[in-house]
């Protein structure tokens, strides 16, 4: 584990310090997502377009990793954070107020290295104050991270309702998000780094976190496919007004905020391998269900199974990073993601691609079948695996 420094700050005021900046993350991320059916009419993008444009965000987000990982071995995961929030708010800004293709690509580019220096930075914090505490947290982290996404949903759909304008919207957020930044970040942890010898530029995770890796892979496709493409899908399938697809897209959030905040309790009972045949199932089944019944009623009962399933995913998989023995938290993290992360760059644009060639509904279809593959990399997994990982995240009381 990384050398902590905590001051006098107590357990809980360090929880609810990076509890903050999970909120920030998911905030910011789902205030983008919500608008991207506005942002597609304005520029007067097709799928196929608008796939290409979403290449900018993963590709900025996967190319900053090595550069964050070595950040986190020279500065504190504090001082990384604090300017990936930062950064995260002003390119939100420009976003909002791009007029042209050009310049929003640029903007995703920076957006999505933002969202990695604050995805790391944020997970390194969570994994050093999960050694604190003798029970799991991880899982209720990243559930703030989704109920932020929701909250940013729902302000989304209010703005979307009264007609605000994506600049206005985009700025108000990043005000608010930046005045959150700067009251929490003293509270903190103000995390030493370890200097690491040098590696090669993409850091692999070790043999026994690979396949966790790969299910990390399957379950950020399907996740930031609804993300991209999940209210566009609502009005191109089941032919809805945006404000219906909006509230589509807040229900997927819920479902996946409920999820979370469970758990750890799932994960404590049934044990992480169970956990994870479960959530490929629902993701499967919910993408399935929206496919084959393109209907409001069943294409959001669908969003929601798939909200739960990938809901706990991520987390189980960052806890495992984290615990690592053979690396650094930050350095486990940031190897994991390598893999987990090419998931957001490959997958999102694919759809647009398959819904412009053919149909939306095709290209969900196809998603579906990440939920099949978790299903299917879960069951390889031996029973000392599930063991070894059951420790990992449930640690023994102090």
């Amino acid at each position: 584990m990384d050398e902590l420094t905590t001051s006098t700050k107590t357990p809980h005021q360090l929880r609810v310090a990076c509890t903050a900046f999970y909120f920030i993350s998911g905030f910011g991320y789902s205030t983008w997502a919500s608008r991207i059916p506005t942002i597609k009419h304005a520029l007067n993008l097709n799928e196929a377009q608008l796939g290409s444009i979403l290449f900018a965000m993963p590709i900025g987000l996967l190319l900053t990793m090595p550069v964050t990982n070595r950040l986190l071995t020279k500065y504190t995961s504090r001082a990384v954070m604090l300017f990936g929030s930062v950064f995260l708010c002003v390119n939100l800004v420009i976003i909002g107020y791009s007029n042209a293709v050009w310049q929003l690509v640029i903007m995703l580019f920076c957006f999505g290295s933002a969202r990695n220096l604050m995805t790391l930075s944020i997970n390194t914090q969570g994994v050093a104050i999960q050694a604190l505490y003798s029970k799991s947290i991880m899982a209720t982290f990243h559930g703030i991270w989704s109920l932020a996404g929701f909250a940013g949903a729902a302000v989304a759909y209010l703005m979307v309702f009264f007609n605000i304008g994506v600049h206005y919207h985009f700025l108000f957020v990043s005000i608010g998000l930046l005045i959150i930044t700067f009251y929490f970040i003293k509270n903190t942890i103000d995390q030493k780094p370890i200097p690491q010898s040098r590696k090669p530029i993409f850091s692999l995770p070790d043999k026994y976190l690979i396949n966790f890796s790969l299910i990390c892979f399957a379950s950020m496709a399907c996740e930031n496919a609804i993300y991209d493409w999940g209210a566009i899908y609502f009005q191109k399938a089941v032919h809805t007004e945006k404000a219906t697809a909006t509230a589509a897209f807040v229900i997927y959030m819920v479902a996946m905020t409920t999820g979370r905040f469970v758990g750890d309790r799932l994960v404590t009972r049934l044990g992480i391998k169970t956990v994870l045949r479960f959530s490929g199932i629902f993701i499967f089944c919910g993408l399935l269900l929206a496919v084959i019944l393109p209907y409001q009623i069943p294409a959001a009962i669908g969003f929601m199974l798939t909200g739960l399933g990938v809901s706990c995913v991520v987390p189980m998989v960052f806890s495992l990073a984290g615990k690592s023995k053979t690396m650094s938290s930050s350095s486990a993290l940031a190897s994991i993601s390598t893999i987990g992360y090419a998931g957001f760059l490959v997958v999102p644009p694919f759809v647009g691609y398959i819904a412009h060639a053919s149909s939306i509904r095709l290209s969900f279809g196809v998603i579906a079948l990440f939920g099949a593959m978790i299903v299917l990399l879960v069951s390889k997994l031996k029973d000392d695996d599930k063991q070894s990982s059951d420790d990992a995240i449930l640690l023994p009381e102090d």
